[in-house]
């Protein structure tokens, strides 16, 4: 009986949302997971740290040899340096997260307090300070917090969409009626739209480029002694992030479009 009820309020429901409502529907999920790529490594909270723009931590492995290293043999000073240590760290927009012995995480935007937290054997290359270098002096997020205030501005402007109402004619009979959205306040969300998608592009671009030369260079200086790696959840929230706000951008364009073009055959 309450799956009935349920399927029949659904049912009631479907007619009445509107094509700016999945628009809205998209620019809250790209908001979300925007959200989230920001708040990467800000906590300890399950999976924060495991959102993160690049990871550094010590290992054991064979070095590579090159012609063009000039000592080759500085791997081996490397690897008595580090001895034993298995630190990790990670590094999000506005946190770093360190694990000291392969056991849970440690989350900060301060540095040093991490730094405090770790001995000399279980750092000796510095890496929480290489990470904090990295966040202080590449990670820009500015361009993404931007990007969600203005996608938030154009939800609020779809919100303003008229929906279904019922409407009585002439006859005393009453039908659905929806009327066409202000065509300024469309061209305003569209711009709005449109400009935050750029910024995400620039940003998801910059985080690609900056964490993967970071990453490689990291990892050749510390050869046989420290790897590194690329953070796949934050470049998939942040590329899936940008995608859903292009959609937004073209489904806004095509409802003007097509909204201009009714007029014009009304008009004829």
């Amino acid at each position: 009986m309450a799956n009935m009820r349920f399927a029949v309020g659904l049912q009631r429901l479907i007619p009445f949302l509107g094509y700016h409502h999945i628009l809205m529907f998209l620019i809250a999920a790209g908001i979300i997971l925007l959200s989230l790529l920001l708040a990467g490594c800000s906590s300890t909270s399950p999976g924060i740290p495991n959102i993160f723009l690049i990871s550094l931590y010590y290992q054991n492995y064979p070095p590579s040899f090159d012609p063009a290293q000039v000592d080759p043999g500085v791997t081996t000073a490397i690897a008595n340096i580090v001895g034993q240590a298995q630190l990790e760290v990670r590094v999000g927009y506005f946190g770093i997260c360190i694990n000291p012995d392969g056991g849970s995480f440690l989350c900060s935007n301060n540095a040093s307090s991490l730094a405090s937290q770790v001995s000399v054997d279980q750092d000796p290359l510095n890496l929480i300070w290489v990470a904090s270098t990295f966040k202080d002096s590449i990670v820009f997020p500015y361009l993404i917090i931007v990007a969600i205030i203005l996608a938030f501005i154009c939800f609020i402007l779809l919100a303003t969409f008229p929906g279904w109402h019922e409407e009585t004619d002439e006859r005393g009979s009453e039908r659905d009626v929806k009327p066409f959205p202000s065509r300024p306040v469309s061209q305003i969300a569209l711009a709005l739209i449109f400009v935050a998608s750029v910024f995400v592009l620039v940003s998801v671009l910059w985080q690609h480029t900056a964490s993967v030369a970071a990453s490689t260079i990291a990892q050749d200086l510390g050869n046989g002694s420290v790897k590194s790696g690329v953070g796949t959840t934050a470049m998939i929230l942040g590329w899936f992030g940008f995608a859903l706000f292009i959609i937004v951008t073209i489904g806004l364009l095509i409802m003007i479009l097509s909204i201009s073009l009714l007029d014009r055959l009304t008009d004829d």
